[in-house]
């Protein structure tokens, strides 16, 4: 609850994402709430796993964003093409969760954890580069905490997928 109520503050109201002490306030609450559940996440693989997916997302993550400092490629005007891959794997992980209650298919978990790794982190590509500026669309100085959300969000969900995918769970 702490997580989705700071979350909705910071992402729709730009009032108090743009007040310097609440800002920080707010952003160190979401980062608490949300290392909390990635935390509790974790506990259920084993340490391996979690160190190896944690080891790949930071390769992953500064890999992309090297990769979206130094190209000319503009990841900022394909919003579309993200927002339709999104809602594929949006619909997807519905209807795999209401056609497969029961049952466990390894190799349809493997694929759906490998593509929202690979959207993620497409999504972390455009958000670097809405932060950085200089595309044909950018976030406002202003919205430094909005951009540091997102990016986090990013990274978060690229290592809760690497686990799916990588991870072996504890006996």
């Amino acid at each position: 609850a702490v997580f989705f109520v700071t979350y909705l503050i910071l992402a729709c109201c730009s009032g108090p994402r743009r007040y310097f002490p609440w800002n920080l306030i707010l952003l160190s609450i979401f980062t608490l709430s949300m290392a909390y559940l990635t935390g509790m996440l974790s506990s259920y693989y084993n340490t391996k796993s979690v160190l190896l997916c944690l080891g790949i997302t930071a390769l992953v993550c500064l890999s992309v964003v090297i990769f979206s400092f130094q190209t000319k490629f503009d990841f900022t005007s394909y919003q579309g093409v993200l927002f339709v891959m999104l809602m594929v794997l949006f619909f997807g992980g519905i209807i795999l969760a209401v056609i497969l209650p029961y049952q466990y298919v390894p190799w349809l978990h493997a694929i759906y954890a490998l593509l929202g790794a690979i959207i993620f982190t497409m999504f972390l590509a455009f958000d670097t580069q809405m932060l950085m500026g200089n595309r044909r669309y950018s976030l406002s100085p202003e919205e430094y905490i909005f951009g540091a959300l997102n990016i986090y969000l990013d990274i978060i969900y690229i290592f809760s997928f690497f686990l799916q995918f990588f991870g072996s769970s504890q006996e």
